[in-house]
């Protein structure tokens, strides 16, 4: 039964970082997920689900819309119950950060 529980879990962070490739900084034209503003993803039983991440400022514009929309997209999954939404600059977020597909979207490759 552990396996069945683990292999919903896995789908279900999936299903989240779908979800999270849906929400963009209104200043850049890349998800927040490529961007690597999502530091960690955490699915817990009952299918709460915990996102820790950053911004690309402390004084963002979007610092009040994006952890928001991050929320409300991934509460949108079906099945997901809690979702908790942090937000942390530690580490402090930098380009080296971005996928290879941001930073190609970008101009930085």
């Amino acid at each position: 039964m552990s396996e069945e529980i683990k292999e919903t879990e896995v789908t279900l962070r999936d299903q989240v970082v779908d979800a999270l490739k849906t929400v963009y900084d209104p200043e850049i034209p890349v998800d927040i997920y490529e961007l690597g503003l999502i530091y960690e993803i955490s699915v817990f039983p009952v299918n709460n689900v915990y996102i820790l991440m950053t911004l690309t400022s402390p004084n963002c514009p979007a610092a009040e819309t994006i952890p928001a929309e991050v929320e409300q997209s991934v509460k949108s999954i079906e099945g997901v119950n809690e979702v908790n939404v942090e937000i942390t600059f530690d580490p402090p977020y930098s380009q080296d950060m971005m996928s290879e597909a941001a930073k190609l979207e970008l101009g930085f490759l």
